[in-house]
């Protein structure tokens, strides 16, 4: 985020110092902002950090958010990030092959480069999701099972 915030100070300087305006700096600094993005993801999902309604969560029991956290990965987040994942791959092959680059006079080369940050960050939080649930289903269906014990 540093590197992202360096490029936008000087984009900005540039601009309004120098009259200057830099496709490239424009175009690098939505790719760190997609790559701080989609990289991110997978870890404030883990770090359970990610956006929800705390004002719902709060006041439901441990069991009832477990509930919903298996139902919500399960019925919507596992299926949007197969979606992703598998036009994702397709998507990224074809700027590959035609070696796209950005449409933009003076703007980033190797399109496809950016590209593929999108499966990638989808895949690392399916392993995020994937860690997650073993967690609730270990706390749903087993955890009464080992304190029987």
């Amino acid at each position: 985020w540093l590197l992202l915030l360096a490029v936008i100070m000087v984009n900005v300087i540039l601009r309004y110092f120098f009259s200057e305006g830099r496709i490239e700096l424009e175009e690098l600094q939505w790719h760190l902002y997609s790559v701080g993005f989609l990289l991110g993801m997978s870890y404030a999902y883990q770090a359970d950090v990610h956006v929800r309604v705390d004002v719902l969560h709060e006041r439901w029991s441990p069991r009832t958010q477990a509930w919903i956290e298996l139902y919500g990965s399960l019925l919507l987040l596992i299926p949007l990030i197969a979606l992703v994942v598998i036009y994702g791959i397709p998507f990224v092959q074809s700027s590959f092959a035609v070696n796209e680059v950005s449409s933009s006079p003076g703007g980033l080369p190797l399109r496809y480069l950016i590209k593929a940050v999108l499966p990638i960050g989808f895949l690392l939080l399916g392993f995020a999701v994937l860690s997650r649930l073993s967690r609730v289903w270990t706390f749903l269906f087993l955890k009464d099972q080992a304190d029987a014990r």
